[in-house]
């Protein structure tokens, strides 16, 4: 079985190479010897540095093949422009930075084998900023709340799935992806294993408070649920005011001298006023989605496509760009044996 392997690439030009490397090791290791790298450059701000050493690795291995993007679209977008080129019958996602490392390739190639559609790599210990830890727990409670999630499901940027998920997840249109979404959507046989969570050796996240804003919102695309909450809160806040308005009203027969306190009022509708302002922003949100839907907006553009279809080392054997790679990815970053031989299969 071909097997694809999907990296999403930002600001990577000093670690994507050694990521590419160490997985080579590690899947030739495992007796996976089926393999392409599908590399997706998202707009990275430090082009060309990135988009040259992706290049240079598409030259180097006949394996690895490159996707550059017009224009910045989002970590979910990228992943989703390497699926819609992948062409394995099992397809692997992780992280350009090292934190989601080879080594541990084997622990979710285990659970897949049990019979899973979707297996996720779970950290226990995160080696990530606090901010970031936060972001990804809001993401967490989100996803349980709005899509559905099983309590015991755990995820990550870092999993396995097989080609009939793939191929129903890339049929989704809409500019908003949300791939946990997706994924939960076309197969309930999923399940997730703790695997370990590698320092970043180089640079810091690239997620902002915007970034993680803009993920959060996407997820809402995948649930009526806001709405639903929406109309059940104007419904309560209906019935308040109208048993303030009874209240206001009793008040006024019974104590006919007691002025109308103007300072309640305006609190009430400051208040109420508010209420209903976020919620018509909420139903314009969704509009304006459904907008940008009907405009078939793109989720991803590729400006260009570096290197040959993914060829299985099997079929090329040592004539290959990844041929037999000896050794294994060890666990401190170090790649053991021999690579394979370099500059034969450059175009």
């Amino acid at each position: 079985m071909l097997h694809s392997i999907i990296i999403p690439c930002y600001n990577s030009d000093r670690t994507i190479r050694r990521v590419v490397e160490m997985t080579m090791k590690e899947m030739e290791r495992l007796g996976r010897n089926e393999y392409e790298f599908v590399l997706v450059d998202d707009y990275s701000p430090n082009n060309p540095k990135t988009i040259n050493e992706l290049r240079a690795l598409a030259e180097e291995y006949d394996c690895v093949r490159v996707i550059e993007l017009a224009f910045n679209s989002g970590q979910h977008n990228a992943v989703m422009a390497g699926l819609n080129y992948a062409e394995g019958d099992i397809l692997i996602a992780m992280d350009d930075d090292g934190q989601t490392h080879p080594s541990q390739l084997q622990y979710l190639f285990a659970e897949f084998d049990k019979g899973y559609d979707i297996v996720y790599g779970y950290y226990e210990q995160k080696k990530q900023s606090p901010f970031r830890n936060f972001g990804s727990y809001v993401n967490y409670m989100t996803v349980r709340w709005l899509i559905g999630k099983p309590k015991d499901m755990k995820t990550s940027s870092y999993w396995v799935i097989r080609r009939f998920v793939r191929d129903a997840v890339i049929r989704y249109e809409s500019p908003f992806t949300h791939l946990q979404g997706l994924f939960l959507r076309t197969t309930k046989n999923i399940s997730s294993v703790p695997i370990q969570h590698f320092k970043r050796e180089v640079g810091q996240s690239n997620y902002t408070m915007k970034k993680l804003l803009q993920l959060w919102s996407n997820i809402m695309g995948f649930s009526v649920v806001p709405l639903r909450l929406a109309t059940r809160l104007g419904c309560l806040f209906s019935v308040i005011g109208l048993i303030g308005v009874i209240a206001v009203i009793i008040n006024k027969m019974t104590h006919p001298a007691v002025p109308i306190g103007w300072s309640t009022m305006v609190a009430a509708v400051c208040f109420f006023s508010g209420v209903i302002l976020l919620f018509m922003g909420l139903i314009g949100e969704y509009i304006g989605r459904m907008f940008l839907v009907v405009q078939r907006s793109p989720q991803f553009v590729v400006r260009k496509v570096y290197g040959r279809k993914g060829k299985t080392n099997d079929e090329e054997n040592h004539d290959s760009g990844c041929g037999d790679l000896s050794g294994s990815a060890d666990p401190d970053g170090k790649a053991s044996g021999d690579l394979c031989d370099r500059g034969e299969h450059s175009r």
